[in-house]
């Protein structure tokens, strides 16, 4: 198991399926989500702030309409890490 599945181990499945559209989709606005998910706007809500608490989800400005939050998924630094190592890779692979 990996941190992120310990993390929401115990969230309700409203909160598993708004993580699953944010891995399969990256940033997302909450009526991204909402269309995405067809969840209601309330149980999104309620979903994006346990992922908050969780630490598995972080809010951002939306650029073009800075009203709205864009919502994508916190990477650990292992994760981040471990994204960096691969990059010079596929790079080399190109070349």
């Amino acid at each position: 198991m990996t941190t992120t599945d310990e993390l929401v181990q115990d969230l309700p499945p409203s909160a598993k399926l708004v993580l699953k559209v944010l891995e399969y989709n990256g940033g997302l606005t909450q009526k991204q989500i909402v269309e995405n998910s067809r969840l209601s706007q309330r149980t999104v809500r309620d979903a994006l702030d346990r992922l908050q608490e969780a630490d598995v989800v972080e809010k951002d400005i939306y650029i073009p309409d800075a009203r709205q939050n864009l919502y994508r998924l916190s990477l650990d630094e292992s994760e981040e890490d471990a994204e960096e190592a691969a990059e010079p890779e596929a790079e080399a692979v190109l070349d």
